[in-house]
């Protein structure tokens, strides 16, 4: 039996990383890596990365903290004295960028991810940034990924070769739910709102999108939601 190369994985706990660890699964041996970022629902994203990597019974498992996060602020997601927007304004198109984005997050996750890889002699590592139906994140956008891999190859062992892989970056979430769905990803064990970490808020962007998502999808969301707002 031939050995699956091993691709490390970013796993925030959200549906559109539990998509991607499945496709990542399927030809890969995973290794499921973990932010904490001082974010609202911290401990509920937690504990959707423990349940979804128990899951896949992934043996590898790293969870790294960014504490600095919470004290630059900037962010909904980081800094409690702004309010997470309810009001959908921000999912319209060519809205401003949201204040739930996180100044430069994904390349703090990225460099936690390469430092691991490179030890543990991974050659890949997979994120599910969704460029297109999504809050409109600018480090969630293909060129960013593409920069991001070229800066990976100058600043590692001349030896090591790890590909940034982003299999879900086009799709609409209607889309990451039914290849969620055709892999058998446990998208019950997922968890999407930005501001509740018991029962769903529903009215947030990220519930939006993901209620939105399901609706398109013609599947009902397994989570429970406080309220269902359409987008």
């Amino acid at each position: 039996m031939v050995e699956k190369p091993k691709a490390v994985v970013l796993l925030s706990g959200g549906m559109d990383s539990c998509v991607t660890a499945a496709i990542a699964n399927r030809t890969h041996s995973i290794a499921l890596l973990h932010a904490s970022y001082g974010q609202r629902t911290e401990r509920r994203e937690r504990r959707a990365f423990d349940g979804i990597a128990d899951f896949f019974r992934a043996p590898e498992r790293l969870v790294v903290r960014f504490d600095a996060f919470a004290q630059i602020g900037g962010s909904a997601l980081t800094d409690r004295r702004i309010a997470v927007p309810d009001s959908g304004e921000a999912l319209a198109p060519n809205a401003p960028i949201p204040i739930t984005y996180v100044p430069f997050r994904n390349a703090h996750f990225l460099s936690a991810a390469v430092s691991w890889a490179e030890v543990i002699g991974a050659i890949a590592i997979y994120i599910g940034a969704v460029a297109e139906d999504s809050s409109g994140y600018p480090d969630c956008r293909p060129e960013y990924y593409r920069a991001f891999e070229a800066l990976v190859r100058e600043g590692t062992r001349p030896e090591t070769r790890i590909e940034i892989v982003t299999p879900v970056i086009a799709m609409r979430k209607s889309e990451i739910v039914r290849r969620g769905r055709e892999l058998g990803a446990p998208l019950e064990l997922t968890w999407s709102c930005y501001q509740s970490d018991d029962e769903a808020c529903g009215t947030c962007d990220s519930c939006r999108l993901r209620l939105q998502a399901f609706s398109e999808a013609g599947l009902s969301d397994p989570i429970a939601y406080r309220v269902q707002v359409a987008r």
